[in-house]
């Protein structure tokens, strides 16, 4: 794709220039190492276009690949706004529907990024999108990608090359339509049952979380940061897992994070490795710890953003980290959409307004404020003298690094119709609906699995055209020979708060009806439950009635028939331990790896 910054210089050299001066400037050389480019042009940028690079925004896609010029049901600004006006030049992407459109409508996106003065190309970033999950506030269903079990189901197969060969697939999909920054990996322990973030995690065993963290970084990124890399944030440092009650900290009754069982040390532990591994930027969670002690320091009691002692103490100065910290969404403003509002989650600051929170969390050591795209609110701290511009230098240096590594100034384009090609393509719906099936877990009926010969089957919650693939359907379980029940695992609905409906909070229990009825079907024939674990469930009631029982993280009916019939054999194990009662959940230490006396134990 050409552009009008695309030009030769008297060698022969193809640069972009791009501030328009017709000479090819240190920033705009190709050849020249990258700390030489960052620093000849951050001594080129005004006040305002350090400060846009500081924030990064939600954005909104047009479904034909246009441009959304106006604010959105997601987005606050008019995209030319927010780029040229802002000079923001880093956004998260929300719905994608096809590939082509998505391409079509980053490369519109670049190209207004270069009517700005020094023409900063947009980096484009993404929550987890490859899965079944859809969770505005977390992550997307896959949509027009290719689909994968959610990480819990890769933590149940519990294979790094597995692990690196999704996120190799998932690097090359994002790359095609124009996605450079991966907003994960998760690296959070699932130790406390209840949490609603779970299915994005690797489970709750530390030495696994941190072998396939790692993997997914080398996967995504490769062994450094390079043109054809997806720049990893792992999150959410050091460990959210371990919120109080269960309840999550995007909402005001979560957010606190408790360690009773004093288990901090496992939950940190993903993050060195991380470290190690040399993932691009690392964000901090919304909760406040309350009586956390980690490696000597002790944590004050507000948000892990605004909480010096992590981020800088703990994090820069003991890890020895020294890239990009984002902070999670909206720490600053509260956010309005409809008639329903989401409080900033400025857990322990509240006191505090938009300019002492964003003052508080560059002092704590954020580099970026996600969510957020308020750039007057730094112009003032600056104008005030609270701020200083070597500090807005500290954190635009590490910004600029990231997007020079990427290559991003030196071509940010892509090809519409490679991504046509390459998004979704049949190799990688095969390797994503594999992993679907195999990582099914059987929990009981080891003995009847896999299923053979013909049958007549009753079945809820799966498709007819799948379940045929096990026999004759039939309408009751009177006519059947084997009932195929899925399920989800139960949550509370809440919708009062924005964003609150799609997680999933809550109770544990199925309603007590459920085993009634299914007892009732046992009565005709055997039962064959499927459980769909994005937390953990408390499937007792459920041994009563099934003669097999299965656990997915992710799998569609045909993957699933494939498991049950043995085309791909079944070897998930559990992710985390199920609990025996609701009792059992409230009196485990939120921190603790592990219950006490599970019903069924993931591997130690």
């Amino acid at each position: 794709m050409t552009h009008p910054t695309f030009t030769t210089d008297p060698h022969g050299i193809v640069f972009r220039d791009l501030n328009r001066n017709g000479v090819m400037d240190p920033y705009e050389d190709p050849r020249l190492p990258v700390a030489e480019r960052v620093a000849d042009l951050l001594g080129r940028l005004s006040l305002p276009e350090r400060i846009g690079l500081m924030f990064q925004t939600v954005i909104e896609a047009g479904p034909d690949g246009s441009v959304v010029e106006g604010p959105g049901a997601i987005s606050k600004t008019a995209t030319s706004t927010v780029v040229k006006d802002k000079l923001v030049n880093h956004f998260n992407v929300h719905l994608l529907r096809d590939a082509g459109a998505a391409a079509r409508w980053h490369n519109a996106v670049q190209a207004i990024a270069e009517q700005t003065p020094h023409g900063i190309p947009v980096t484009i970033s993404s929550d987890p999108r490859h899965s079944f999950a859809e969770n505005a506030g977390a992550s997307f269903s896959a949509g027009c990608f290719s689909q994968w079990p959610e990480m819990l189901g890769l933590g149940a197969l519990r294979d790094p090359d597995l692990v690196r060969r999704f996120a190799d697939i998932a690097r090359q999909e994002y790359i095609a339509v124009g996605i450079r920054a991966a907003l994960h990996p998760t690296l959070d322990l699932a130790t406390e049952p209840r949490w609603a973030r779970q299915a994005q995690t690797f489970g709750q065993n530390p030495e696994v979380v941190t072998a396939l963290g790692v993997a997914y970084i080398a996967g995504m990124q490769g062994r450094q940061l390079g043109t054809g890399s997806v720049a990893c944030t792992a999150k959410h440092f050091p460990g959210g897992g371990t919120v109080k009650g269960g309840e999550d900290s995007h909402f005001p009754y979560g957010a606190e994070q408790v360690y009773p069982s004093q288990s901090q040390e496992a939950h940190l532990q993903p993050f060195p490795a991380a470290i190690a591994a040399g993932v691009s930027a690392i964000m901090p969670y919304y909760s406040k710890p309350i009586g956390l002690r980690l490696r000597g320091i002790d944590a004050d009691e507000v948000g892990f953003g605004y909480n010096r002692p992590i981020v800088t103490e703990l994090l820069r100065r003991e890890l020895g980290y020294d890239g990009v910290v984002l902070s999670d969404w909206e720490l600053v403003n509260d956010n309005h959409v409809g008639d329903q509002v989401l409080a900033a989650r400025a857990w322990g600051v509240e006191h505090l307004d938009t300019h002492g929170r964003m003052e508080r969390l560059l002092e704590a050591g954020c580099d970026q404020f996600g969510g957020e795209e308020c750039v007057s609110v730094l112009a003032d701290l600056v104008a005030q003298g609270r701020v200083g511009e070597a500090r807005i230098d500290e954190s635009v240096r590490r910004l600029l690094t990231v997007k020079f590594q990427l290559g991003l100034f030196d071509n940010p384009y892509v090809d519409e119709q490679h991504a046509m090609e390459i998004v979704g393509s049949s190799l990688f719906r095969a390797e994503g609906h594999r992993a679907q099936a195999a990582s099914v877990t059987v929990l009981r009926g080891h003995d009847v699995l896999p299923l053979t010969g013909t049958r007549s089957v009753y079945v809820e919650g799966m498709s007819t055209e799948a379940a045929s693939r096990l026999g004759t359907v039939v309408n009751t379980p009177e006519e059947a020979g084997l009932a195929v029940i899925r399920l989800r695992a139960p949550w509370e609905p809440r919708d009062e708060l924005f964003l609150e409906a799609w997680f999933h909070q809550g109770s544990l229990e199925f309603q007590p009806g459920l085993a009634h009825r299914l007892a009732r079907i046992a009565r005709h024939c055997p039962v064959l439950v499927d459980v769909f674990l994005d937390r953990p469930a408390v499937i007792t009631p459920l041994l009563d009635v099934a003669s097999v029982l299965t656990a997915n993280y992710g799998t569609s009916d045909d993957a699933l028939v494939d498991a049950l019939t043995g085309v791909v054999p079944p070897v998930g194990v559990l992710p985390f331990d199920l609990p025996r009662s609701m009792q059992d959940v409230r009196d485990h230490p939120e921190d603790q790896v592990g219950l006490e006396d599970p019903l069924f134990a993931a591997p130690r």
